[in-house]
Parts: structure tokens; sequence; C-alpha cells
């Protein structure tokens, strides 16, 4: 008896596209924003356009690195490294896209600290700055705006005098005890880990730019 021929295999994708039958693309199902916020914490923050960092305790963990060498060092300002959140840095990129000016103001000052913000394009930086209102005030004047155009996220009481004025105020939940009182939202994000991140959100979500920064990316 002769052999029967083997039946002919389904037609692949590719097999039906060499012959002429259309292949849809793959289109991905549309994605809702999953960052929510409290709408009084929203209303409060809506005509922010500057944000006010303090670094250590904020931008980072609030430990501070020093070494025999670095002490001597002035170049150097104590400290050979400084441990910081990618999160809070695209954060802080993010508000600068969406017309909020991020402004640091710090007591410390440090190589890895200059590094860090030059990165991340904030020019507008207070270094070694203890009494932080003045350079606050200062700011607003240059980008002639009001208090109740600005945010602060502090963690100790030299931070206070900013974040009383500020029309939207945040500590990490590390912050003193008289800081977290003062704050108008409290992160669940630790300092160091995600909590300037969550006060960048809460902004861009206040202005009404999350949801269309965000499609960008899922393009």
């Amino acid at each position: 008896m002769a052999a029967q021929p083997n039946p002919t295999p389904p037609a692949t994708d590719a097999a039906a596209d060499a012959a002429g039958t259309p292949v849809l693309p793959v289109v991905p199902a549309p994605h809702a924003p999953v960052v929510a916020f409290d709408p009084e914490l929203l209303l409060r923050a809506q005509e922010v356009r500057v944000a006010f960092f303090d670094v250590d305790g904020v931008l980072t963990d609030g430990g501070i690195y020093f070494s025999e060498y670095a002490e001597s060092d002035p170049r150097v300002g104590g400290e050979l490294s400084k441990r910081f959140n990618t999160l809070d840095g695209h954060g802080l990129k993010l508000l600068q896209r969406a017309g909020i000016e991020p402004v640091v103001i710090t007591g410390r000052d440090s190589r890895p600290l200059r590094a860090r913000l030059q990165a991340l394009g904030i020019s507008r930086v207070y270094y070694g700055t203890e009494r932080k209102l003045p350079a606050a005030e200062e700011t607003l004047a240059r980008l002639g705006l009001q208090w109740h155009q600005a945010a602060a996220m502090g963690d100790d009481w030299p931070d206070l005098p900013v974040m009383r004025r500020a029309a939207f105020s945040c500590a990490p939940p590390g912050a003193h005890a008289e800081v977290r009182a003062v704050a108008h939202h409290v992160t669940a994000a630790t300092a160091g880990h995600g909590a300037a991140r969550e006060l960048c959100d809460l902004l861009l979500v206040a202005g009404g730019r999350y949801r269309a920064l965000l499609q960008d990316y899922l393009a």
C-alpha cells in the first residue's frame, strides 16, 4: 500500500502573513493609574509651582558617612559617599517636566551631593544653609511666585519655617514629631526610600499631569 501523504500542518502567523492574510497587531490593554490620594490633599496642592526639599532625612535616609580622609579634605565636605534613591530622582525629573520647580535647601554641602543634584538637572540649590526661610523667600521672589504656590518637604526643626508657610507641607514618617505635626501629609514611604517620590506623585496628580506623563512611558 502506498504511503499516505502527511496532512497539511496548520498555517502559522508567519505563513499566514506570507500568504497575504493580515495579522492583527498586539495592542496593550489600557492602563489606568493606580496612584491615588485624598481629594482634600490634591485640592490643597493644586496650585503648587515650586517644591522645596531638604536633603538629609528626606532625599536620603538621614545617615551621614564620615571618614578621616573626608574630614581633612574641604573639597569633599566631610563625606566621601551619599546614598540616594532612583525613584526620588525620577520623581524630581518629572516635576521639572510638569513645570514644577524643585528647589533644594540643605544645611550640608559635599561633592557627592553636588554631583547627584547636577545629574538631576536641579539648578536652584542652597548649600550649607541652616536658616532656610530667607533662601525660600529669595526663590519665590526670583520666580515671581507666592507661598500659596509652594510645597515643602522636611524632617527636622530647620525645615519648620518653610513648611509652616507653604500651601502644602510634607514629611517622611521618620521626621521629628514637631515636623510631622505641621505636615499636611506624612508619606507611607520612608526617607531615602521613595518618600520624596510620593510627594512628587501627589503634586503631579494635583496638577493634572500625572496621567499624561505616565502615558508617555506606556506608549
